[in-house]
């Protein structure tokens, strides 16, 4: 008897570690456990050694193949210099089309499927005309689902800025929203990037379906309201499918000599690893505070230090993974502060093997900038952590986390309106790391490894509804060739 033609998908991946490595991981999953064949198509943002790392370990053993986009000519798009982040990734995202068009055509057989992320929802179109299937990849969470698909209609809603409000924003079934939490291109509804966001709304909407890195446990409410009948006509077209966490397996190998030797020599969940991603940075003022508070607080660390920066709190995005010399990054700490913590604390310049690193049993604490990637990995390496949003949804996730999950601290206002001082970062690392609160967040994280273990393992929520999503695809699939 003959086997089942294997459906070949098409994966797409916008520019951002935060893209890229769950986009990679849908494709590896949808190979290893759903029977897909897998082709991801990358548009890098630059030459860097964390990107290079990313798709080579893609790559070892071979479940994928992928296409690297050349780079888009930016010149005649109009983009300013300054331009915010969410911009610069729409219109690179635009200008690629071409290239990915290019890149479909000289593949040996044409995809069965289309999944892009949420930034090209754009190419959807792409899918209509080659008469498949054709989905959203959300990299995120439930809640910035629920409040990106909605935005339409808050814009006709409320009136005047969003951050101007003294009263949450309402969104059907879901946990109201402080307006301080709002995404960045709500910020400034003159902005173009706002409109850019409004429409890329009502884009998403145009696939047959929106794939999510969260798990039912993690957000059964909002994914209910997701779901609801009230918010599925009105907003929602076609099915939520939760298919995560989806995040980057540990490399045995992945941490140096060096760092994996002081590792292993320090005691059991002491350690507070303290990263801000692959885009995050800080204003000198704020990196000297965070360097005493380290100090003061008397705990272990390792920190992924980078050069401040006093334009945007996203000021490595574009240039993620490039790093500074290690003696250059040094010179903006305080003077003496690497003599107070030799031995204590570890310095690494620029970028670190995160998912190693926080998988290691000595790291018992995660201060982190909540993006969605770095959520996820401190999630299932059952770590807690200290929320210190900067930009895009982070504000929205450190709320998520510290108010609803249950799993992190943050400081009294965002880092984003005031410098925090050296004194509440030890209280805050302390908490974490010493009190009692912390065995508290400890314990309910442990609880969600286990539950997101549970979710991708056979027969688990997250296995199932990609299994639902392939049953789905395959009556869709009919349906278009019957049609024509």
């Amino acid at each position: 008897m003959e086997k089942p033609k294997k459906l070949r998908v098409a994966l797409l991946s916008s520019p951002g570690l935060g893209h890229l490595i769950p986009v990679i991981e849908l494709g590896k999953c949808l190979v290893a456990d759903h029977g897909f064949e897998a082709t991801v198509f990358v548009l890098p943002l630059q030459a860097s050694r964390a990107e290079a790392e990313i798709i080579k370990s893609a790559m070892t053993p071979k479940l994928l193949d992928i296409v690297e986009l050349p780079p888009p000519d930016l010149s005649a798009s109009g983009l300013c210099q300054d331009a915010a982040m969410t911009m610069r990734l729409v219109v690179m995202m635009r200008e690629a089309r071409p290239a990915f068009r290019s890149a479909l055509e000289a593949m040996e057989a044409w995809p069965d499927v289309l999944i892009v992320d949420m930034f090209g929802a754009e190419y959807l179109c792409i899918g209509d005309e080659l008469g498949i299937p054709k989905y959203v990849f959300v990299p995120s969470n439930a809640w910035f689902l629920a409040l990106f698909i909605y935005s339409p209609a808050l814009d006709k809603e409320v009136k005047g800025e969003y951050v101007d409000r003294t009263e949450p924003l309402e969104i059907p079934g879901c946990k109201p929203l402080r307006p301080e939490d709002v995404v960045d291109a709500m910020l400034d509804r003159s902005d173009q990037q706002y409109h850019e966001y409004v429409q890329g709304a009502g884009k998403i909407l145009t696939g047959d379906g929106i794939l999510l890195n969260a798990w039912e446990d993690l957000q059964a409410e909002t994914l209910s309201a997701l779901r609801n009948e009230e918010f599925l006509g009105r907003v929602v077209n076609g099915p939520v499918y939760t298919a995560g966490p989806l995040t980057r397996p540990v490399r045995p190998a992945g941490l140096g000599k060096e760092l994996l030797e002081w590792l292993d020599k320090q005691p059991s969940e002491s350690v507070m690893f303290v990263s801000f991603g692959s885009g995050g940075t800080m204003s000198a003022e704020q990196q000297v505070e965070l360097a005493w508070g380290l100090e003061l607080s008397q705990q272990r660390f390792i920190w992924v230090l980078r050069q401040p920066t006093v334009k945007a709190l996203d000021g490595s995005f574009f240039d993620v993974g490039k790093g500074d010399a290690g003696d250059e990054v040094l010179s903006f700490l305080p003077s003496g502060f690497t003599a107070h913590t030799r031995g204590i604390g570890f310095i690494l310049p620029s970028w670190a093997s995160q998912v190693e690193i926080l998988s290691h049993p000595s790291v018992g604490g995660f201060l982190s900038h909540c993006g969605w990637n770095s959520t996820l990995e401190s999630i299932v390496n059952g770590v807690p952590m200290i929320a210190w949003p900067l930009y895009a949804e982070q504000r929205l996730n450190a709320t998520l986390l510290t108010e609803e999950i249950g799993v992190a601290v943050r400081p009294k206002v965002l880092p984003s309106k005031k410098i925090v001082g050296r004194e509440e970062i030890e209280k805050l690392v302390r908490t974490i790391m010493v009190e009692k609160e912390g065995h508290t967040l400890r314990d309910r994280v442990r609880d969600l490894k286990s539950s997101a273990q549970k979710a991708m393992a056979r027969g688990g929520s997250s296995y199932e509804s990609l299994c639902k999503m392939k049953e789905d695809c395959q009556m869709r699939i009919r349906q278009i060739k019957k049609a024509h």
